[in-house]
């Protein structure tokens, strides 16, 4: 179908649609398994893909911010979409501060 995958989970997996190289997150957590999660993240995802980023780039900028505002918000705790999405400017600005 020509399309880029990303398998959300723990490790999320982002496979590109011209079969190289498949891109892994290390940046994710088990507390990102929540209602509404996945949301934030295809919303995440849009909004770069609406940026101009490829879509393997977008999938794969995603999956980084949106596991690392999901550590950010856990704090070792269960966590709702809701913090994880407050979270994502926090991520954003660690990225860039990096």
């Amino acid at each position: 179908y020509g399309a880029t995958v990303l398998l959300k989970g723990s490790t999320t997996v982002v496979a590109g649609s011209d079969g190289g190289p498949v891109r892994v997150n290390p940046t994710g957590t088990s507390w990102l398994a929540t209602a509404g999660s996945g949301d934030v993240l295809s919303g995440l995802a849009g909004s770069l893909l609406a940026a101009g980023l490829s879509a393997l780039d977008a999938g794969s900028t995603a999956a980084y911010l949106h596991g690392l505002a999901g550590r950010f918000a856990a704090r070792g705790a269960p966590v709702g979409a809701h913090d994880v999405a407050a979270a994502i400017p926090r991520a954003w600005r660690d990225v860039q501060e990096g």
